[in-house]
């Protein structure tokens, strides 16, 4: 039995203008729910978008108006259910809302772990690994802030592969902004781009040419969405590895994607796939069709992105590690004890449940 759910919108500043082909992001409002059982044991959960309604179709406003309006009722009716019982309830009744569903999942599986003394990844099947590489996205759109910024990373350990957020500005444009910071940080640091679907098919092919002849590493969601055949005929055309972002919205996606062999790399969200253990299933098919995997990011805060590693640290292939720097792009920290990026590196906690504190009173100050 669930006693209540909230659901809070907290709005950080960003540290920069992280600027994407569909937005120029300079706060994110985090999602965040909060889940008490009967006993006490309060479970935490996000939920956070990009840039409102522009990246998907899911806002804040919608997903905190649908859970308070559907999902909070159903949960406070149901009686003696385990997880994968709410959960079918959940889809049976409620179409969409991924992202929703992924934050409840996420407080209910906080709950869950928390009760049996075990860290979250222990209920997903059990982690292979304790630390995460995480990249740096550069976004500030100008090349030589880019260049200082990536510097600044290798410098103090935080990151040393990195990906650049492009599409937005003439194709020839762009290219000429990521090969310039190849070419200024060396063949040893690895550089991805995201496109974030905004070229057609006939800019794909002029455009990734130039970058795998610049020695880019990989180019996620070149093309539209829907438009998978185009993206299966760019992974057979290029050496580059070419990797599905947006087009993955789940299992049933990824399966059709993977029958193909659509794309080389698939980036596994959580909230995108509808939740960790859903996540944890497009894994398992990128696995059995041989293509590789990134754990992604919906640029979520603390809560998310240590939901994300717990699930990501399952996996028994993470070729292209991870994006799991969300936290690191706020101003404002909304846990008691921040998490851990060292070497590199993202530290998944042993504590039981995602392993963290939450401030609540830090959040009573930036909740709306």
């Amino acid at each position: 039995m669930y006693k209540s759910v909230e659901t809070l919108l907290v709005d950080i500043p960003t540290i920069r203008p992280h600027k994407l082909s569909v937005a120029t992001m300079q706060t994110q409002t985090l999602v965040l729910v909060k889940i008490t059982a009967t006993d006490g044991t309060v479970g935490w959960g996000e939920a956070t978008t990009i840039g409102g309604l522009s990246y998907g179709e899911e806002s804040p406003e919608s997903v905190k108006a649908n859970i308070d309006t559907y999902f909070a009722p159903l949960l406070s009716s149901v009686q003696n259910q385990n997880i994968a019982q709410i959960s079918k309830l959940i889809r049976k009744t409620i179409n969409g809302n991924r992202f929703a569903k992924c934050a409840i999942q996420t407080a209910l599986l906080d709950i869950q772990a928390k009760r049996l003394s075990l860290p979250l990844s222990e209920i997903l099947g059990g982690r292979l690994r304790d630390r995460l590489p995480v990249l740096w996205t550069l976004a500030s759109g100008d090349t030589d802030k880019d260049i200082a910024e990536a510097k600044k990373m290798i410098e103090l350990k935080r990151h040393n592969t990195f990906k650049l957020k492009i599409g937005a500005r003439p194709l020839q444009e762009d290219v000429d902004h990521v090969i310039a910071i190849k070419k200024a940080l060396g063949p040893e640091v690895s550089i991805r781009v995201d496109i974030n679907r905004a070229w057609t098919e006939l800019e794909c092919i002029r455009g990734i040419q130039q970058l795998q002849d610049g020695g880019i590493d990989l180019i996620e969601q070149p093309c539209a969405i829907q438009n998978t055949d185009a993206l299966a005929r760019l992974t057979q055309r290029f050496e580059v590895a070419i990797m599905a972002d947006e087009a993955l919205t789940g299992p049933d996606s990824a399966f059709r994607i993977a029958q193909k062999h659509g794309a080389d790399v698939f980036a596994v969200k959580v909230e995108q796939s509808g939740g960790l253990i859903e996540a944890c299933d497009v894994a398992k098919i990128a696995c059995l069709a041989g293509i590789d995997l990134y754990g992604g990011t919906m640029l979520e805060g603390p809560v998310g992105t240590i939901a994300s590693a717990h699930a990501f640290s399952t996996f028994e292939n993470l070729a292209f590690g991870t994006e799991l720097f969300g936290p690191l792009l706020l101003t404002q920290e909304i846990l008691t004890t921040p998490l851990q990026y060292e070497n590199f590196e993202l530290v998944v906690p042993n504590a039981p449940g995602l392993g963290i504190e939450v401030d609540e009173n830090k959040i009573e100050q930036l909740r709306r």
